[in-house]
């Protein structure tokens, strides 16, 4: 049995030496996870490309096989997840407690089950991360939600709406989107967040049919359609590892190439260059 290398104490690192060549960042995790989590929109096929292997990805994987999906990797940083047999609204318990962006399933399985039953997800605690703005924007969509140590969220039918969430969170944004996407009607989404992950998610939605305005913006205003179809998507490159590599070249002097980075997704680093 091989085994694995040992993690050094300490690294000894010797400076001023310019960094050169070209080099190809990892896709987004922060993008992978609710994309993954939102292929349950569509009972056809999707392919994912630039997908990092993390086990976060893996336990969406697995939280996604569990409730019946067909979820595997096709390659090193390929994965094919289709969810036409997905047949329950109950993510397991043991897999959420892995990680908190299991609760990204949430908005999905409401929008196509009517109900989703989720438990308190698991996780680093790093400041406050509530849950309100998920359930306030649940419930200006037409669910009804109740908590007896899980989340009981469910709807006779999601109507599109007006919702403001109280602070710009990411996994809220995406929630609400990913519900609203197949909901009758207009929402228009305030106060919502816009990093780069979140942009990726609602161009992948789009890709797949979805009608979604003001992408790139706080203001998001979506037209529910009735179904969305399958395809595929190349998860985006990771802007904090992208703006990692940009410092290390500069701080050293070096001329280095960053492959397949989208300078839109820079835009917050921009003024430092």
């Amino acid at each position: 049995m091989a085994v694995a290398p040992a993690v050094a104490d300490a690294f000894a690192i010797e400076g001023s030496r310019p960094l050169s060549g070209s080099i190809r960042v990892a896709g987004n995790k922060n993008g992978a996870l609710p994309i993954l989590a939102a292929t349950l929109l569509t009972a056809e096929p999707v392919s994912l490309t630039n997908v990092p292997r993390i086990r976060d990805v893996d336990t969406m994987l697995d939280l996604l096989s569990d409730l019946g999906a067909d979820a595997t990797w096709t390659g090193p940083n390929e994965v094919r997840v289709h969810t036409a047999n997905v047949s329950k609204s109950s993510p397991d318990p043991r897999l959420c407690a892995r990680m908190r962006a299991s609760f990204l399933l949430a908005g999905p399985l409401l929008a196509r089950f009517g109900q989703a039953t989720m438990p308190p997800p698991g996780g680093d605690v790093i400041g406050r991360r509530r849950l309100d703005p998920h359930m306030h924007a649940f419930a200006e969509l037409g669910a009804e939600i109740e908590f007896d140590g899980t989340y009981d969220v469910r709807t006779d039918g999601l109507q599109g709406a007006q919702v403001f969430l109280d602070e710009a969170s990411v996994m809220a944004t995406e929630n609400t989107v990913m519900a609203a996407v197949l909901s009758p009607g207009e929402t228009v989404l305030g106060n919502a967040a816009c990093e780069p992950h979140v942009q990726d998610l609602c161009r992948f939605l789009a890709s797949l049919g979805a009608q979604i305005d003001g992408i790139e913006s706080n203001v998001l205003r979506i037209n529910g359609v009735q179904s969305l179809a399958g395809g595929s998507w190349t998860i985006g490159a990771d802007h904090i590892e992208v703006g990692s590599f940009i410092g290390m070249a500069a701080i050293t002097g070096g001329d280095v190439t960053i492959e397949e980075a989208d300078p839109k997704d820079l835009v917050s680093i921009r003024p430092a260059f």
